[in-house]
């Protein structure tokens, strides 16, 4: 998942350079609030994924079997309705990012994560309750 992210990341001009005291954070802020808000949408994206992904499991498995492709271009692939629930989801995660302002900061980012992830399960006891 890191590596598909920093793909995307130095394709958009983002410095991918880690710390040396915390190797698990980026260098720049900027790419470090990217890579949350990467992880918060493939969080968020999971669970309206959950019906399609037992339908696209064989083909899957076929992509796997592909030798010498990378594995981001694996996950892009998929059906287009796979396609257009990733980029519904995506659209919905920078949206909420979106009212963010720069002095917000990393403890910003988590609030957001923290409402998509209540709006994500009252979405799923709604489905539940009908």
């Amino acid at each position: 998942m890191r590596n598909a992210f920093e793909a995307w990341a130095q394709r958009d001009g983002h410095i991918v350079r880690r710390r040396e005291d915390k190797p698990e954070e980026y260098l720049v802020f900027e790419t470090q609030r990217r890579w949350v808000i990467w992880q918060a949408a493939l969080a968020h994206g999971k669970t309206a994924a959950v019906a399609p992904k037992a339908a696209a499991k064989p083909a899957q498995k076929e992509v796997a079997a592909e030798p010498g492709r990378p594995m981001a271009q694996k996950a892009l692939q998929g059906s287009p309705e796979e396609a257009a629930m990733r980029n519904r989801v995506l659209n919905e995660v920078l949206d909420a990012f979106s009212d963010l302002d720069d002095t917000a900061g990393i403890e910003g980012a988590l609030k957001v994560i923290q409402s998509l992830k209540k709006k994500q399960k009252a979405l799923a006891e709604d489905k539940a309750e009908r």
